[in-house]
């Protein structure tokens, strides 16, 4: 496995690679890997010829009193992982290397202030501008996210489709531990008893779900049996509880297709989210 941290050497891997008619499948992270993320390596493999797997923590998907600065980084531990599933490159640029004198941003308009976006302003801004970036830099055929980020997801997608990107956006089911919490490079903020009552979130989802599959389709009654599973849960706040189109990120009043439950709430001080789908 090579690891690579300009531009210059990561677009010199992938020239090479197209030149040999190669399928790259990239999967771009933040570290602090996990088996989300090896999930995602695993995809990527099956369905490409050289696997990329980036690690950059982005500033500019941080507000300003967020985790930027604790954010866990252990790049050595990440790469010994990422070799052990499989990728041939590893790039882990600089902040320095990626925004050396930046006044460029990529956004898409409208659905970058829904869910996450509208108590994380800019956030989504952000990722799209970085995921850009990687895109011009790795030139992939192939990108991986999972599930978890399903309103990044959407983003994504809209920016690939509305700029013409030669790129396939693949997306990769939620990776759960045995409880039923989702897996989060911020999972390891949590002592003993956030990470028990982190466990509201996908308890909260199993509810909606089960009172739709009973038949239930007004989204205001879902949301509302959401959040009394967090009335009575200490130390857990609910940021929101929204039931959106998961293509457009706009909210749903009934569901009458394939419709996407998601939410964030903070568990002490971390900020966890969640999702599934509601198929009619």
């Amino acid at each position: 496995m090579k690891v690579v941290s300009t531009i210059r050497e990561m677009r010199t891997s992938s020239r090479e690679a197209r030149a040999r008619s190669r399928r790259i499948g990239l999967v771009p992270t933040m570290g602090a890997l996990h088996e989300g993320h090896l999930s995602l390596v695993r995809a990527a493999r099956s369905h490409s010829d050289l696997v990329v797997a980036s690690i950059f923590v982005n500033p500019t998907q941080f507000g300003p009193n967020e985790d930027y600065a604790r954010y866990p980084r252990n790049l050595k531990e990440d790469c010994a992982l990422l070799e052990l599933a499989g990728v041939d490159v590893v790039f882990a640029p600089s902040v320095e290397e990626m925004y050396p004198a930046h006044a460029t941003w990529v956004e898409v308009e409208a659905m970058s202030n829904r869910l996450c976006g509208r108590s994380r302003p800019g956030h989504f801004r952000g990722v799209t501008t970085v995921v850009s970036k990687l895109f011009h830099i790795v030139e992939p055929d192939l990108a991986f996210f999972g599930q978890k980020d399903g309103a990044q997801v959407a983003i994504l997608r809209r920016m690939v489709r509305d700029l013409n990107m030669p790129v396939t956006i693949e997306v990769c089911p939620i990776v759960r531990e045995a409880d039923g919490l989702a897996l989060s490079s911020r999972n390891l903020y949590l002592n003993p008893n956030q990470r028990k009552a982190a466990l509201t979130l996908y308890r909260s989802l199993l509810r909606v779900r089960e009172i739709f599959d009973q038949g239930e389709r007004e989204a205001a009654k879902l949301i509302a049996a959401a959040e009394a599973e967090f009335a009575g849960e200490a130390g857990v706040r609910l940021d929101y509880f929204e039931i959106v189109d998961p293509d457009t990120l706009e909210p749903e009043p009934r569901i009458w297709k394939t419709a996407l439950a998601a939410l964030a709430a903070f568990v002490g001080n971390t900020r966890l989210i969640d999702n599934i789908l509601l198929e009619p």
